[in-house]
């Protein structure tokens, strides 16, 4: 049996907000029997997308996680239905349903990841559910795909064992494996929004004058395990990225002709080292 998927490329997000005003263009004042009632104008945000910056300076980014419904194969919230208010359809979507659900508040707490929201004046809970009245109508992709401006976005329709091959090759994680609830929200590049970088700039003295310096090599190391190298750019700039935060002493070597710089950091969050002169 196929089911959906939808991919997240948080390296492509730009936080142009396309998808999110594409779901409110396409609930708010609509209502669709048998799929949700209309979305309120303020207070909900079905498709959220957090911010996180990361370093200091120059040597700083900043990276978009589009955030909705996981559409969970084990969701706790179709466990916290008592009589089927929220269930799941055979392709995968996690549905709501809009008159069995009304006045059961009780269910925006089910979700761990928060993206159950009440509708205080229609008194029912709600969530973004894959645009399912659309797909069902014969649309390809739900609305938040179509309006991705950047490639962000991807939605599959594929069985478990297909997607099993994305994942392993594509490299694809969840949000908050540890709960274990199996979400269909994919995300490629997560490292850019949960893990943490190091980086600087390298310079030296050329004739007197302190210049960049470009291809010069630079080791992490890990105790005595050298985890990453790399050269830096025209600029002496470098970067090691996709590391866990709060892992503790990293050392880090450049290494310029005969010249030699080492410095020894404490990671808890990414860092930026600044200018490093190996003279």
């Amino acid at each position: 049996m196929e089911k959906w998927n939808l991919i997240v490329d948080v390296e492509r997000c730009e936080n142009c907000n396309n998808c999110f005003l594409a779901d409110k263009d396409e609930y708010c004042g609509n209502s669709f029997p048998g799929y949700t009632d209309e979305q309120p104008r303020h207070g909900h945000k079905w498709i959220d997308i957090k911010r996180r910056e990361r370093g200091s300076d120059s040597l700083i980014d900043v990276a978009y996680l589009p955030t909705m419904c996981n559409n969970c194969k084990d969701a706790p919230c179709v466990k916290a239905a008592k009589n089927g208010e929220i269930y799941r359809r055979e392709d995968g979507i996690v549905m709501i349903h809009p008159e069995k659900a009304k006045g059961e508040k009780r269910l925006v707490k089910s979700c761990p990841y928060g993206h159950i929201w009440w509708n205080e004046e229609l008194k029912v809970p709600q969530k973004w559910f894959f645009d399912a009245h659309l797909l069902d109508a014969g649309w390809k992709e739900p609305r938040c795909v179509q309006s991705c401006a950047t490639g962000c976005l991807e939605s599959l329709k594929v069985t478990d064992e297909e997607m099993a091959e994305q994942v392993k090759s594509q490299g694809l994680e969840v949000l908050k494996p540890e709960l274990e609830t199996q979400p269909r929200i994919w995300y490629k590049n997560l490292y850019r929004f949960n893990k943490e970088h190091i980086a600087g700039s390298v310079i030296t003295i050329k004739d007197g004058l302190k210049d960049c310096a470009g291809n010069a090599e630079v080791i992490l190391m890990k105790g005595n395990k050298e985890i990453d190298r790399l050269n830096t750019d025209y600029f002496g700039d470098f970067k090691f990225d996709d590391i866990e935060p709060n892992s503790g002493e990293y050392l880090v070597k450049v290494t310029l002709n005969d010249l030699t710089y080492t410095q020894t950091i404490d990671l808890t969050n990414s860092i930026n080292l600044g200018v490093l002169l190996i003279s």
